[in-house]
Protein backbone atom coordinates (compact mmCIF):
# COMPACT_ATOMS: atom_id res chain seq x y z
CA UNK A 1 0.00 0.00 0.00
CA UNK A 2 1.29 3.47 -0.81
CA UNK A 3 1.87 5.86 2.07
CA UNK A 4 1.80 9.04 0.01
CA UNK A 5 -0.77 11.62 1.06
CA UNK A 6 -1.69 12.21 -2.59
CA UNK A 7 -5.09 10.87 -3.63
CA UNK A 8 -4.49 11.21 -7.36
CA UNK A 9 -5.57 8.02 -9.16
CA UNK A 10 -7.41 6.74 -6.10
CA UNK A 11 -11.10 6.24 -5.68
CA UNK A 12 -10.73 5.99 -1.89
CA UNK A 13 -7.80 6.30 0.55
CA UNK A 14 -5.63 3.18 0.80
CA UNK A 15 -4.91 1.15 -2.31
CA UNK A 16 -4.62 2.96 -5.64
CA UNK A 17 -6.95 2.10 -8.52
CA UNK A 18 -4.01 0.29 -10.13
CA UNK A 19 -3.37 -1.78 -6.99
CA UNK A 20 -7.06 -2.68 -6.76
CA UNK A 21 -7.04 -3.77 -10.43
CA UNK A 22 -3.99 -5.99 -9.81
CA UNK A 23 -5.72 -7.63 -6.84
CA UNK A 24 -8.86 -8.23 -8.92
CA UNK A 25 -6.75 -9.80 -11.66
CA UNK A 26 -5.05 -12.06 -9.12
CA UNK A 27 -8.42 -13.14 -7.71
CA UNK A 28 -9.64 -13.96 -11.22
CA UNK A 29 -6.44 -15.97 -11.83
CA UNK A 30 -7.07 -18.00 -8.69
CA UNK A 31 -10.68 -18.68 -9.70
CA UNK A 32 -9.51 -19.80 -13.14
CA UNK A 33 -6.85 -22.08 -11.63
CA UNK A 34 -9.42 -23.66 -9.31
CA UNK A 35 -11.81 -24.33 -12.21
CA UNK A 36 -9.31 -25.94 -14.58
CA UNK A 37 -8.57 -29.60 -14.92
CA UNK A 38 -5.02 -30.75 -14.13
CA UNK A 39 -4.22 -31.99 -17.65
CA UNK A 40 -4.41 -28.65 -19.46
CA UNK A 41 -3.24 -26.37 -16.65
CA UNK A 42 0.39 -25.98 -17.71
CA UNK A 43 -0.49 -25.26 -21.35
CA UNK A 44 -3.31 -22.89 -20.36
CA UNK A 45 -1.01 -21.03 -17.95
CA UNK A 46 1.69 -20.58 -20.58
CA UNK A 47 -0.90 -19.42 -23.11
CA UNK A 48 -2.18 -16.87 -20.57
CA UNK A 49 1.38 -15.56 -20.05
CA UNK A 50 2.04 -15.32 -23.78
CA UNK A 51 -1.30 -13.56 -24.29
CA UNK A 52 -0.49 -11.07 -21.54
CA UNK A 53 2.93 -10.39 -23.12
CA UNK A 54 1.29 -9.88 -26.52
CA UNK A 55 -0.98 -7.19 -25.01
CA UNK A 56 1.96 -5.14 -23.69
CA UNK A 57 3.23 -1.93 -25.26
CA UNK A 58 5.94 -2.54 -27.87
CA UNK A 59 8.99 -1.79 -25.68
CA UNK A 60 7.76 -3.87 -22.72
CA UNK A 61 6.59 -6.64 -25.04
CA UNK A 62 10.10 -6.98 -26.51
CA UNK A 63 11.62 -7.16 -23.02
CA UNK A 64 9.02 -9.62 -21.74
CA UNK A 65 9.36 -11.88 -24.79
CA UNK A 66 13.14 -12.00 -24.41
CA UNK A 67 12.97 -12.60 -20.65
CA UNK A 68 10.40 -15.35 -21.23
CA UNK A 69 12.79 -17.03 -23.66
CA UNK A 70 15.76 -16.65 -21.27
CA UNK A 71 13.91 -18.02 -18.24
CA UNK A 72 12.33 -20.96 -20.04
CA UNK A 73 15.73 -21.84 -21.56
CA UNK A 74 17.71 -21.51 -18.32
CA UNK A 75 15.10 -23.28 -16.18
CA UNK A 76 12.72 -25.44 -18.24
CA UNK A 77 11.40 -26.91 -14.98
CA UNK A 78 9.76 -23.55 -14.17
CA UNK A 79 6.16 -23.21 -15.28
CA UNK A 80 4.98 -19.89 -16.73
CA UNK A 81 1.89 -18.47 -15.03
CA UNK A 82 0.25 -15.13 -14.40
CA UNK A 83 0.94 -13.59 -11.02
CA UNK A 84 -0.89 -10.36 -10.14
CA UNK A 85 -1.68 -10.09 -13.84
CA UNK A 86 1.96 -10.21 -14.98
CA UNK A 87 4.28 -12.97 -16.30
CA UNK A 88 5.87 -15.17 -13.66
CA UNK A 89 7.65 -18.52 -13.46
CA UNK A 90 6.90 -21.07 -10.76
CA UNK A 91 8.31 -24.28 -9.32
CA UNK A 92 5.72 -26.62 -7.80
CA UNK A 93 3.16 -23.82 -7.93
CA UNK A 94 5.31 -21.27 -6.09
CA UNK A 95 6.58 -18.25 -8.03
CA UNK A 96 10.37 -18.05 -8.26
CA UNK A 97 10.79 -15.08 -10.62
CA UNK A 98 8.60 -12.55 -12.39
CA UNK A 99 8.47 -9.70 -14.89
CA UNK A 100 6.61 -6.47 -14.14
CA UNK A 101 5.74 -4.17 -17.05
CA UNK A 102 6.84 -0.61 -16.44
CA UNK A 103 4.04 0.63 -18.67
CA UNK A 104 1.37 -1.33 -16.79
CA UNK A 105 2.84 -0.24 -13.44
CA UNK A 106 3.17 3.37 -14.71
CA UNK A 107 6.88 3.33 -13.88
CA UNK A 108 9.80 4.53 -15.98
CA UNK A 109 11.25 1.02 -16.24
CA UNK A 110 10.15 -2.59 -16.09
CA UNK A 111 11.31 -4.96 -13.38
CA UNK A 112 12.60 -8.53 -13.31
CA UNK A 113 12.57 -9.95 -9.81
CA UNK A 114 12.74 -12.97 -7.57
CA UNK A 115 10.65 -14.17 -4.65
CA UNK A 116 11.96 -15.84 -1.48
CA UNK A 117 11.52 -19.18 -3.35
CA UNK A 118 14.67 -18.31 -5.33
CA UNK A 119 17.93 -19.54 -3.82
CA UNK A 120 19.75 -16.22 -4.19
CA UNK A 121 20.93 -15.82 -0.59
CA UNK A 122 24.63 -15.07 -0.76
CA UNK A 123 25.49 -15.47 2.90
CA UNK A 124 26.42 -11.89 3.78
CA UNK A 125 22.88 -10.89 4.71
CA UNK A 126 22.31 -8.60 1.73
CA UNK A 127 21.38 -9.51 -1.84
CA UNK A 128 19.36 -8.06 -4.69
CA UNK A 129 15.92 -9.51 -5.41
CA UNK A 130 14.75 -7.28 -8.27
CA UNK A 131 16.31 -5.42 -11.15
CA UNK A 132 15.25 -2.45 -13.28
CA UNK A 133 15.06 -3.46 -16.94
CA UNK A 134 15.10 -0.73 -19.58
CA UNK A 135 16.94 -2.76 -22.20
CA UNK A 136 18.68 -6.10 -22.61
CA UNK A 137 22.30 -6.04 -23.71
CA UNK A 138 24.25 -9.27 -24.12
CA UNK A 139 25.74 -8.67 -20.66
CA UNK A 140 22.28 -8.14 -19.13
CA UNK A 141 21.01 -11.34 -20.76
CA UNK A 142 23.98 -13.29 -19.36
CA UNK A 143 23.22 -11.84 -15.91
CA UNK A 144 19.59 -12.94 -16.12
CA UNK A 145 20.59 -16.45 -17.20
CA UNK A 146 23.09 -16.66 -14.34
CA UNK A 147 20.59 -15.41 -11.76
CA UNK A 148 17.87 -17.81 -12.92
CA UNK A 149 20.28 -20.74 -12.82
CA UNK A 150 21.44 -19.69 -9.34
CA UNK A 151 17.82 -19.27 -8.18
CA UNK A 152 17.16 -22.88 -9.14
CA UNK A 153 20.15 -24.33 -7.27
Amino acid sequence: MRTSSSTQGRSTPGFSDQERAAMKERAAELRTEAGRGRGNKKAADELAVLSKIAEMETSDRALAERIHALVTTAAPELSPKLWYGQPAYARKGKVVCFFRSGDVDKERYSTFGFTPEAALDDGDGLWATSFAVAGLSDKAERSILSLVERAMS
